[in-house]
């Protein structure tokens, strides 16, 4: 299983070129076994981007949403194991989000893919790919 984090969620939705190409055929393989997730708090995130004008989804979010999740996208539900989970993350950014998104991948047992520096530097056992490769 892969979890994907938001920016990385975006770009697959893009197209965007900084999706590295070991990354698109990662997420492609594990797309065909049903092995790609995304954090529910990645669509709250993605939510306040479009608040904000710094993403516009092709169409209504919540449309946007059940288009991935229709496709095969797994949504991983946030809960109080998680919430509780990502209190104990030291050394990691005390973004709520970021803090939110690794306590998912390591209670489902989940490499993350992203391109956060913080993220991919943090020491901490996480499997974890940079998104730009």
């Amino acid at each position: 299983m892969i979890l994907v984090d938001t920016h990385v969620l975006i770009w697959m939705d893009t197209g965007d070129r900084r999706l590295g190409r070991t990354s698109r055929e990662l997420i492609e393989s594990n797309w065909a076994t049903g092995s790609v997730g995304a954090s529910a708090l990645t669509f709250w995130e993605i939510g306040l981007l479009c608040e904000r004008g710094r993403f516009r989804p092709a169409r209504p979010l919540t449309e946007w949403r059940n288009t991935w999740l229709v496709a095969g996208l797994v949504e991983m539900p946030l809960d109080g194991v998680i919430a509780t989970r990502a209190l104990d993350l030291s050394g990691l950014s005390q973004d709520p989000a970021d803090r939110f998104i690794a306590a998912t991948a390591i209670i489902v047992g989940a490499t993350l893919l992203t391109a956060d520096a913080l993220m991919l530097e943090w020491r901490h056992p996480l499997p974890r790919h940079d998104a730009r490769t």
